[in-house]
């Protein structure tokens, strides 16, 4: 009897080691599954408030929001100024008159211009609804212009003159240059009475005096 229990306890020595070996790889399989599952609660949330940081970083300008094409949108705002433009020289054309036709002028007047910044005539009589063939005569060693409009018009055009020197001649139905002893035409209908003024917006030419006024009555 006593022999029986000397063995058995050899034998449970003898075990031990692989029964705590055992009990170790059992710990380390469960700590690893403890790291493997998802956590909740402080982790989902800075999870969740790192989203907003990272919409912030994505570039929206080349999305087509909801099926909206952004181009057009784009095209109709770059117009809207422009065609304001157009609509507010088409009011300055209708008090000024409008451009004419040769077959039907009545009159013919003749304008000269000098290197003195001057037109002779500088003051010149029409009536409502006539056609007029302005004949221009440049005496000067310059290039001089006529241009018609509302002195508001002929600043503005004076200063897309000085931004645009190289503008081809005559690019303005309102205008005509002329180079030095050459001479030009200018055909145009005059509407309601009132005055309608004149110019050579060459750059100075127009502060020098180069101004005349057009009476309709």
């Amino acid at each position: 009897m006593k022999m029986k229990k000397i063995r058995l306890s050899m034998l449970l020595l003898g075990a031990w080691p692989v029964i705590a070996l055992a009990a170790t790889n059992a710990s380390g399989v469960e700590n690893r599954s403890d790291e493997a599952m998802p956590k909740s609660g402080a982790s989902v949330s800075s999870e969740a408030a790192a989203m907003p940081g990272a919409m912030k970083g994505m570039n929206m300008q080349g999305m087509n929001m909801q099926g909206m094409d952004m181009s057009v949108v784009a095209t109709n705002a770059a117009s809207a100024p422009h065609a304001s433009v157009h609509a507010d020289a088409d009011a300055d054309a209708s008090s000024t008159g409008n451009p004419g036709k040769a077959t039907v002028a009545t009159q013919n007047v003749e304008i000269t211009m000098d290197d003195s910044m001057r037109f002779t005539p500088d003051v010149i009589h029409v009536q409502p609804g006539q056609t007029i063939r302005f004949v221009l005569i440049n005496r000067g060693q310059i290039k001089h212009e006529m241009t018609i409009g509302s002195m508001a018009e002929l600043k503005e055009h004076e200063k897309m003159m000085a931004a645009m020197p190289d503008m081809p001649d005559g690019a303005e139905p309102n205008m005509v240059a002329v180079p030095p002893g050459g001479k030009g035409e200018l055909i145009w209908r005059f509407g309601k009475p009132g005055t309608v003024d004149f110019a050579c917006t060459m750059p100075g030419h127009m502060e020098a005096g180069m101004v005349g006024k057009i009476l309709v009555e």
